[in-house]
């Protein structure tokens, strides 16, 4: 049963008679795929009082929480920012202390770019018992989905996570490590910043013929894969109008995709 956010305040009131103490799971949905939950995430859903999600959970992950469960939509999206964090972080305490199991469920992983570790602190000074379970991360879900590898003995020694924005809004790639070539970069929520991504990556050093893949919503059905280079990022984007969620690979591991044996294996596999 979902819940508006306008109809909060009849949730907070105790659960149970005996105020009995409530508790938090920060639970990682993956990347959109139902069959990559784990199934200590799947047995939390099932068994929640409440469950507490983000936009980038997807609706067939949704669809396994019980109807009569409370579901609660916090998620932001563009010109909807919905709550803010610390109304979410307090909401999590409010229905703990009213006697209720919760799950918060966020896309991918909890601390990766999800702002779990926050909410963990939030969670702890309140004296909230508070467990994480981990999911795969969007990098990780997207490089099996294309079949594009983030590490390889022959082109990337390392793979780093980065997120395409910083606390003021621009991305922030002030690391000149970024231009070394043996290795695999992955953006999360790169691309409004895909311009100064590509500008500073090749300031640092990158050739500007390094491949790139955008990778919109992986591993789901709508899952779509483009390809480019960094010096064509951004005319890329502009062409073929990619939407969030989308990740940016970027890296000479990029340069193994191959879409037709993709397709051959999901043909396998559904027959």
């Amino acid at each position: 049963m979902t819940i508006a956010i306008e109809s909060l305040d009849k949730l907070l009131a105790p659960m149970r008679g005996d105020c009995a103490a409530g508790s938090v799971s920060l639970v990682g949905a993956g990347p959109g795929d139902v069959e990559l939950l784990t199934l200590k995430a799947l047995r939390l859903l099932r068994s929640a009082d409440v469950v507490v999600y983000d936009r980038l959970v997807s609706a067939e992950v949704m669809a396994e929480v019980p109807p009569q469960t409370l579901a609660i939509d916090v998620g932001k999206r563009p010109g909807c920012h919905g709550m803010k964090q610390a109304q979410i972080n307090q909401l999590l305490v409010d229905l703990a202390r009213s006697g209720r199991q919760v799950v918060r469920l966020k896309g991918g992983d909890p601390f990766i770019f999800g702002r779990g570790g926050e909410e963990m602190q939030w969670l702890q000074q309140a004296g909230i018992p508070c467990q994480v379970v981990p999911g795969i991360t969007a990098a990780v879900g997207c490089a099996a989905a294309t079949g594009i590898p983030l590490t390889h003995r022959d082109c990337a020694q390392s793979v780093r996570f980065i997120t395409g924005h910083s606390k003021t809004g621009e991305p922030d790639l002030s690391d000149a490590s970024l231009g070394a070539t043996q290795q695999t970069l992955v953006f999360y929520m790169g691309l409004s910043g895909c311009v100064a991504i590509a500008d500073q990556l090749r300031a640092h050093g990158r050739a500007g013929d390094t491949p790139v893949a955008i990778v919109e919503n992986g591993t789901r059905v709508t899952q779509r894969v483009i390809t480019t280079t960094l010096s064509e990022l951004a005319n890329t984007v502009a062409r073929e109008q990619p939407q969030s969620p989308a990740l940016l690979m970027v890296g000479e591991v990029v340069r193994l995709y191959r879409p037709e044996s993709l397709s051959a294996a999901a043909l396998a596999s559904a027959g």
